[in-house]
């Protein structure tokens, strides 16, 4: 073993008294904690949200681990074209039977801000790619919001707003809806400013229903 992994090693001890700490404290206000997460996981809910580190999703929601599926990644994108995203898609309806599916963006997103400030970043340019044609398909919108911070705010409801019709759009879905199966698809936007959570109105809910 060389001496960098024994170091790496000793740097993370805080987190592991911390992960100490927390077992314990769970343990101490409900004895079966784990042993019920042991068994299975029954959420009801999944979680499209951004890998943005001030964005823990259960601690926003107040759920406990086992009450939340989630998936996360730069700018809570959910293309159709992504056999990540479409995993956890299709294990959460299948499997998991979950009824709600909450597309979580956040204000001050630093992905949807990379998509079109026009600097290069390498391969999340790529990645970041259909939040510049949100951009581009409402940007008379967008133009004509003079704050630049409130136009990078608007553009994240929008980013929102299309990743919801994604989802929406999807087979998955789509079967669980043709099957009887209880299931709508939200999109929030999550305030780092006050740590409040804003609905966006935009549920689908059954096929008929449609955004934009």
């Amino acid at each position: 073993m060389c001496l960098a992994n024994i170091g790496g090693g000793l740097m993370l001890d805080h987190l592991k008294a911390n992960n100490r700490a927390w077992a314990k404290q769970k343990v101490t206000t409900d004895a079966g904690f784990f042993k019920r997460l042991e068994r299975q996981q029954a959420p009801e809910y999944l979680w499209i949200g951004c890998a943005d580190s001030r964005v823990p999703a259960n601690e926003i929601v107040g759920l406990d681990p086992g009450e939340l599926f989630v998936h996360r990644n730069v700018a809570n994108l959910a293309p159709p074209q992504d056999a990540n995203y479409l995993s956890v898609l299709q294990f959460a309806v299948d499997v998991l039977n979950v009824k709600h599916i909450m597309v979580v963006g956040h204000y001050g997103c630093g992905g949807v801000n990379a998509a079109v400030d026009g600097k290069r970043r390498g391969l999340v340019d790529h990645w970041l790619h259909p939040i510049r044609e949100v951009f581009h398909e409402h940007r008379r919108e967008l133009g004509s919001i003079p704050d630049e911070r409130a136009r990078q705010d608007r553009l994240c409801e929008l980013n929102v707003i299309r990743q919801v019709r994604n989802v929406a759009s999807d087979v998955f879905v789509h079967e669980a809806w043709a099957r009887g199966q209880s299931l709508s698809v939200h999109g929030w936007v999550y305030s780092l400013a006050n740590g409040l959570i804003t609905d966006l109105g935009v549920t689908v809910s059954q096929p008929t229903e449609s955004l934009l």
